[in-house]
């Protein structure tokens, strides 16, 4: 088993894992993908965990197992899985941000949870931050990234603050370099979902797909329950 640089993951709130699936399991991951319906020419899918059976028994490999395990514990599960990828017909950019939404099986009204949205028919909620903090996130390069083809920028550290307004990631960018987060095939990029975040249009647009799935090690409280989308 790798270990894990700990100290730099907690610290900055985000490691590249340049080695993370052998290419073979990179090949199946396309082919199942390629096999749900809906999902050949999307550029952006949720419910992976569901829609593609497969994700959730790589979720639960080895390979993934040793780097979940080591962040969260051995206890953590997956809870949500979504698809994004950058083509010349879809060539998007996403402005800074962080992930602060769960998926959750239905609508409860507890304190300290909300806003609520539906996202393709499933419940989403703001948790409060101490369940953000708890959790971490893989996102799966199933294609090379290089700096021309939309990379995802991370802001090193401002995890640690919290949720923060957009005024206040604007403030985090005056006073923390982001890094550019180049990543080949097969590796990954392992996050904090709160630490700020961004991608560019491609310059030299070619498949960037990407599986992006969320990991939880605690349960959810008043009767709220994990979606694992």
């Amino acid at each position: 088993m790798t270990l894990l640089d700990l100290h730099n993951f907690h610290n900055n709130g985000f490691l590249i894992l340049p080695v993370l699936l052998d290419p073979s399991t990179v090949d199946t991951m396309l082919d199942a993908l390629a096999n749900t319906p809906d999902l050949t020419s999307a550029y952006g899918a949720r419910d992976l965990l569901r829609r593609v059976p497969l994700l959730r028994e790589i979720a639960s490999s080895t390979p993934i197992r040793n780097v979940i395990e080591q962040v969260l514990s051995p206890t953590a599960f997956p809870v949500r899985g979504l698809l994004f990828d950058k083509t010349l017909e879809a060539n998007w950019k996403v402005p800074w941000h962080q992930d602060l939404t769960i998926a959750v099986r239905e609508r409860r009204e507890i304190p300290g949870f909300g806003p609520w949205s539906i996202k393709s028919g499933i419940p989403h909620v703001q948790p409060p931050t101490e369940i953000l903090q708890s959790m971490a996130t893989l996102r799966i390069h199933l294609d090379n990234c290089d700096e021309s083809n939309g990379p995802l920028h991370v802001l090193p550290g401002a995890h640690a603050y919290g949720i923060l307004a957009s005024e206040e990631i604007a403030k985090h960018r005056q006073t923390t370099k982001p890094m550019t987060c180049p990543i080949p095939r097969g590796g990954a990029l392992l996050m904090r979902p709160l630490l700020p975040h961004a991608s560019s249009s491609a310059a030299s647009p070619n498949h960037r797909r990407v599986v992006h799935i969320e990991f939880a090690d605690t349960q959810l409280p008043g009767g709220l329950q994990w979606e694992e989308a």
